[in-house]
Order: structure tokens, then sequence, then C-alpha cells
């Protein structure tokens, strides 16, 4: 394949090498200047680079690793959870949380049982309420901001909102919002980022972990403590009467637990785990609560930020699309909104892929003629983000449209390991946006000024927005 630069005339134009041409013309004693040109075009062209790989090498081995980049091939992988497992992050996370930690554990006991029981803490009849509660921080920050006329996202936004509702709905409020957000940058870089195992991030994260469990610790036994003060047995005739009457005349639970709770009359998710007595031989104790609570926060904060940062520029971009979604907005049709907000992401998705380690030799997309045998031990790159541009799967992929398929997306992963938050998640990153999007006159910034700024980081660290007074 050569593309040809455009508005040349034929004879001066010069010959540009397609990607696939580029890497194939480096020598392969050169192997790491091949490979940091593969890490370059994912992260600044992933678009085109992908989309010339699902053309012409859809399973592209590098002596290094495997990019996988058509829809069917990044689900086969992601839902072979025993054979591409998450083992790579189990010694990050769990020196970070005192593991070990279910999330960096693939068909295990462990993974089972404690992904069950914080399913069961976070239980969807609260999930209106999580979005009121996300609804209303936004709000706050944005009317506190309006009389400069523009907000900077990031830190009054897209980190802020998550923290408060982990505060609020989790529990967690931390000492200070600096720590919160320190501890889950720290262990996100880590976890997700530090590929090449850097120990000065690494150190980062297993400090913030420390100062996290050390926090979560003496918070748990502060919650312990209000829980016994207002158990039955330590209630007065009194108390236990008013309970009882209470209960009789609000009706039975399950007559109102069709309702959702408000967001003040529901227990926190660290609170309803102090109050379940789990039997001895669940092996749920005190130190699995730090665990997953800590969890909670490192999932919660830096992806729901990028998630807001880069769904909200992507629909400032486009004027139709703002129309299109204010109008939602106001008309209060969050089933509309929603599909915008995801529609928007999959333009630019907090991360174009995921790793797995293959722990045993397994033919990927075998029977097609894609087939491709991937070696015990290879790093394989499950590309989502190119997944979501496959048109074997997607009807004109290069279009915005607000009509796929909700599986059409891999926003918050897919098979074993699809996120524990991904609901809370859908609460809060479209009901944060849909506040800004209700501000009249809102918009980007003219130039670099209205751009997202990432200042080095894996993470957007700047992206300022105006609106009016």
């Amino acid at each position: 394949m050569v593309y040809i630069a455009a508005n040349i005339p034929f004879y001066e134009v010069p010959i540009i090498m397609s990607y696939l041409e580029q890497y194939d013309n480096i020598p392969m004693d050169r192997l790491a200047e091949k490979l940091q040109l593969v890490n370059q075009w994912i992260r600044t062209e992933w678009r085109p680079f992908f989309q010339e790989l699902r053309e012409n090498r859809p399973i592209f081995v590098t002596p290094k690793f495997t990019l996988v980049t058509l829809f069917s091939d990044v689900q086969e992988v992601l839902s072979r959870e025993n054979v591409f497992t998450v083992k790579l992050y189990a010694s990050k996370m769990d020196a970070a949380v005192e593991g070990p930690f279910m999330l960096a554990r693939d068909n295990t006991e462990i993974n089972w049982r404690e992904k069950s029981i914080m399913k069961t803490m976070l239980q969807p009849e609260d999930l209106p309420a999580v979005r009121k509660m996300a609804g209303d921080i936004a709000k706050t920050s944005l009317d506190n901001h309006a009389q400069a006329g523009e907000i900077e996202v990031v830190s009054q936004l897209g980190r802020y909102v998550p923290v408060r509702v982990c505060g609020d709905y989790f529990g967690f409020p931390g000492p200070d919002l600096e720590s919160m957000y320190r501890w889950s940058r720290a262990t996100q870089t880590n976890f997700f980022k530090n590929l090449p195992n850097d120990p000065q991030i690494h150190e980062a994260a297993v400090q913030a972990g420390r100062e996290m469990t050390t926090y979560l610790t003496q918070l748990l036994a502060e919650k312990q403590a209000q829980v016994t003060q207002t158990s039955p047995q330590n209630l007065s005739f009194g108390d236990l009467l008013r309970a009882l009457l209470d209960k009789l005349f609000s009706g039975n639970r399950s007559a109102s637990s069709s309702t959702p709770p408000e967001p003040n009359a529901m227990d926190d998710v660290f609170t309803r785990l102090v109050k379940t007595q789990f039997a001895d031989d669940i092996l749920f104790d005190d130190k699995r609560i730090v665990t997953n609570m800590a969890g909670l926060l490192i999932g919660a904060v830096e992806t729901t930020s990028q998630a807001i940062v880069q769904a909200l520029e992507q629909i400032l971009l486009t004027p139709t699309i703002l129309q299109e979604a204010l109008q939602a907005a106001q008309a209060n049709d969050d089933e509309t909104f929603d599909r915008y907000v995801w529609e928007a992401l999959r333009f630019n998705p907090i991360n174009p892929l995921v790793f797995r380690l293959c722990e045993q030799d397994y033919v990927l997309a075998a029977g097609t003629p894609r087939e491709t045998p991937i070696p015990a031990n290879s790093l394989v790159f499950a590309c989502t983000a190119s997944a979501g541009f496959d048109a074997h799967e997607l009807p004109q992929p290069e279009t915005f449209s607000i009509d796929r398929l909700p599986y059409h997306y891999m926003h918050f992963g897919y098979g074993h390991h699809t996120c524990l938050g991904k609901y809370v998640g859908m609460m809060q990153i479209p009901e944060t946006i849909k506040q800004v999007l209700l501000r009249p006159g809102v918009r980007l910034l003219p130039g670099d000024a209205g751009k997202i700024d990432f200042q080095g980081t894996p993470f957007p660290e700047r992206f300022v927005i105006a609106y009016d007074r």
C-alpha cells in the first residue's frame, strides 16, 4: 500500500511508505527502533495505524508482543481468561494493596468470592441516587466557577466528581483531596501504564498504597465502633420501639425495595461491608475489606476523569453533535443523551488497548485465513480501540452514530475482567458531561488553549473550557 500526498503534481509526489512498510524496512537487528515506532503510532496515530493492521495484518506479531485488532479476535482474547491472563498485574497490585488482590487473579477462588461480595455491596438500586449525587457535585463545581466564565475540567470535574462520589457513596472520603488524587494516580500509573517496570513508578505506587491502607484501617475501626453503638443489643427499649414502629409504618422491605433510595438514606459501601456478618469459612476478614476498599478508589478516579474529559472534548468539537446532545440533555432524556457520550468516547477511548499474558500455546482465530499460533509466555495486546472501528462488526465505523448496540462498546473492558464499577461509571461520566452541556454558551477555547494537555503523563492533566457567565 502506498499513500500519496494530496494537492501536489504527480511527478513531484514523494512516496510515503505505509506503516507496515516502514516497520518491515527496519532490519531485525534494530528491533528497539521497530518497536519504538509501533509504540509511537499507537500513542499518536492509532486510528490509521490500526486500520492498516485490520486490513492487512490483523494479528500483528512482533518479537516482543502481538497486537490483536479485529473485534471478534479482541473479544476472543478477553473471554479466554484461563489462557490470556492478568498475571502480569499481580506483583504490582498485591504490593500496593496488601494483596492478594482479586482483580489480578483470573478464574480463582479469591476472584470469584470477592468480586461477588463487592457486586452485592454495589447495588443496582443505588444507581439513580449515584447519578443524582454526581450531577449535584458537578453542578455545584460549575456554579462555583461560573463568574470566571471557564473551568479547568480535569481538576474541577473529571477527578473531583469521582473522588467526592468515592467519599459519599463508597464511604472512602480520604484525609484530603490531594492525597486521594495522588494515591489514585500513582497506583493507576504503575498497574496499567508501567509495562517497562520502572522501579521509581512502582515504589511511588507502593508508598501510596501503604498510606491508603493505613488510612482505611483506621477508618474501618471507626466505622466498626459506630456500627457497634447502633446495633440492637446496644439500643435502649425506646430506641428499639421507635425503630420497629418506623419499619411498620414505612411498609415492609419487599414493598419498598423497588423505590430507589435517596443518597442520604442509604448506607455507603464501606458501612455495608462493616455491617455484614461473614461466616468464618467465607474468608473475608478486615484485611480483605481494606484491600477491596482500596481497589474502589484505584479503579474509580483516573479512568472516570479521562472518560469525562475525552468524551466531552469530542462532543464539543462538532457543533451538530453538540446541538443534538444538548437537546437530549435539556429534555432530560438520559437514555438518548448517554448514547452520545459512549459514541463520543469511541472516537477517543481512555485506553487503546489492554494487555494479557498468554500462558499456554494457543491458536487465535482458528479456522480463519488469519489464524495465528500464539506461543506460551507471549505478551498480547487486545486493541479495544481498534475493535471499535472494525467494519466487519460496526456499520460505517467512521461515522458518528448513536444507534450502535451496547455490546459494540468495550469502554469498561470485556469478559471476566469487565470493570467492577462499570455501572457506577455509567452514571457519573454522562451525568457530569450533561451538567457541563447545560451551561449556556459552553465551548472550547480557541487554539492550543482549548486542547487536552497530558503534560507528559499518561492521563489528562489540564483541559479548560468556557461558558457564559
